[in-house]
């Protein structure tokens, strides 16, 4: 199974409907993941999410929806697919995940609570990152950057299967529209992510 050991003990608020937490995964060398929360009408959609502890879970309105970027980040999807009912979404093109997804979508779909699904290979061809519309916009970013609160980096290219693609994938994020930049690696970043998407990439020529 996939789903990492470590537990989350608490949900933060990132902007009005959103919220993240992270582990230190033991999966991944002890690196962080992080999951997001998108608030709904009623409930929530879970975004890659690792497993939160009862209090904080209780927290958050219930879940409706399980969106997953890759086929690697399923994380506690099915555990909360048991406990919820909510259906699980994956990548019409990922391999066979540990259970069958309820749902596939595919590059340009809309997703539960509006979240739009964007191809982002480079760290495989079935990998996505979801754009949520509004004021302010956030990009939920895949395995294809990290940050730590004080400076983004690349994932190793050593993890990526197109390590070219990836950096294309990155200047592509900067013609949405958003002002917050999630993470699925990291912590969220709000003050002028793009102008850090550029450093980044003309730090990295």
């Amino acid at each position: 199974m996939t789903e990492p050991h470590e537990v989350a003990g608490q949900v933060e608020a990132v902007v009005p409907g959103v919220c993240h937490w992270r582990i230190h995964n033991g999966n991944i060398g002890g690196a962080v993941s992080s999951s997001h929360a998108v608030m709904t009408g009623g409930g929530c959609v879970l975004i890659d999410p690792v497993r939160l502890a009862e209090a904080a879970l209780a927290e958050l309105p219930r879940p409706e929806a399980i969106v997953l970027t890759a086929r690697c980040h399923q994380r506690a999807a099915w555990r909360y697919r048991k406990e919820f009912g909510a259906e699980v979404w994956l990548p019409e093109d990922a391999s066979a995940a540990d259970e069958e997804p309820d749902r596939r979508y595919a590059d340009g779909d809309t997703l539960p609570s509006g979240l739009t699904a964007l191809r982002t290979p480079g760290p495989e061809m079935p990998h996505y990152s979801f754009l949520l519309e509004g004021r302010p916009g956030v990009v939920f970013c895949s395995d294809l950057i990290a940050y730590d609160g004080e400076a983004l980096r690349f994932i190793p290219p050593q993890f990526h299967e197109d390590p070219v693609a990836t950096r294309h994938s990155v200047e592509e994020l900067l013609a949405l529209p958003f002002e917050v930049l999630c993470f699925d690696h990291g912590v969220p970043l709000a003050d002028d992510p793009k102008g850090a998407l550029r450093r980044l990439l003309d730090s990295t020529r």
